[in-house]
């Protein structure tokens, strides 16, 4: 991903955004045509069965006993919001995608981030735009090697890892090496570890990255660290993303010797129980004793200078 902003206005970029919107927006119809004609099929069949039932009554009355009809009047009244309900649930989703936010849902990510309202909406856009580039991006491997078929809708999933990537490097001047990139995307949006990153996600995810608190902050860069999720930074995964970080010189008979010291190193600042692994509990007393060790496995949060430079470009 590009850390330059599309530019607004772009005849290609536009027209496939449109078409992306309306393809989503078609899905998005047939789901609210299919739901109301559920509906309007069972109130068909309810008046059926009350003519009949009508006419085969004890004295071929054509009135039904007044709590039938109140029931039946519930049950359509249920009916009905049901489907209002599932239908509200439909273009909010579709508004997700989109990068699009409706006032209540403004208002709701205003409420559970650390930004203004003037940010998310910024942030939106971003959003937006970033999508559109991953679709061009998607469309132009598929047209440059034709063995490589692009996911259909692959556009509106979210952020992928090459423009996410991208992102890091050129406007967060996050520079480290592979797996340390792969942990970071992975560990953005909790309970989707490895997926495109939707809009919820990058709003949550860019309010600690930005303008987390030290605890926030802290657990961020723990699930960047735990590279399988267990709960623990083993001696061997201190290892794997320390490796990377050392300069090797010619001279050097043996590099992964001084690897092995620095992990040693780390142990003695940040496994507070001694029992060889660090713990999120570990890391969290170590980091609030000295809070320099936060990025002691890589670098995994933006410089100061880039944050203020990229929350400046939110006010415009």
């Amino acid at each position: 991903m590009s850390r330059k902003q599309p530019k607004e206005g772009g005849g290609g970029a536009g027209g496939r955004s449109l078409a992306a919107a309306f393809t989503n927006n078609t899905k998005g119809g047939a789901m609210i045509m299919k739901s109301v004609s559920i509906f309007l099929a069972s109130g068909r069949r309810a008046s059926a069965q009350s003519r009949d039932q009508a006419g085969n009554g004890p004295n071929g009355s054509a009135h039904q006993p007044r709590a039938d009809t109140h029931a039946k009047d519930q049950n359509a009244g249920t009916a009905r919001t049901t489907i209002s309900r599932d239908n509200r649930r439909i273009l909010a989703r579709m508004d997700e995608l989109n990068g699009k936010l409706n006032p209540k849902m403004l208002e709701m990510y205003k409420r559970r981030t650390h930004f203004s309202k003037v940010e998310v909406e910024a942030l939106c856009k971003i959003y937006r735009k970033l999508v559109a580039n991953a679709s061009m991006n998607s469309k132009a491997l598929a047209a440059s090697n034709p063995g490589v078929i692009a996911k259909a809708g692959s556009s509106m999933d979210g952020i992928d890892r090459s423009v996410f990537r991208e992102l890091l490097h050129s406007t967060f001047d996050i520079v480290t090496e592979e797996t340390l990139m792969e942990r970071i995307f992975c560990a953005w949006e909790k309970g989707y570890e490895g997926l495109p990153i939707r809009l919820e996600g990058w709003l949550m995810g860019l309010s600690t990255f930005l303008k987390g608190s030290q605890a926030e902050k802290t657990a961020f860069c723990f699930r960047v660290y735990d590279l399988n999720s267990d709960g623990f930074i083993t001696k061997d995964e201190m290892f794997a993303l320390l490796r990377n970080c050392l300069i090797k010189q010619p001279q050097d008979e043996d590099p992964d010797e001084g690897v092995k010291d620095l992990v040693e190193i780390a142990l003695r600042k940040l496994d507070m129980d001694k029992d060889g692994k660090i713990s999120f509990q570990d890391y969290q007393e170590a980091i609030a004793e000295e809070p320099l060790l936060l990025e002691a496995f890589g670098q995994c949060l933006p410089s100061d200078r880039a944050t203020m430079s990229f929350l400046s470009t939110l006010q415009a």
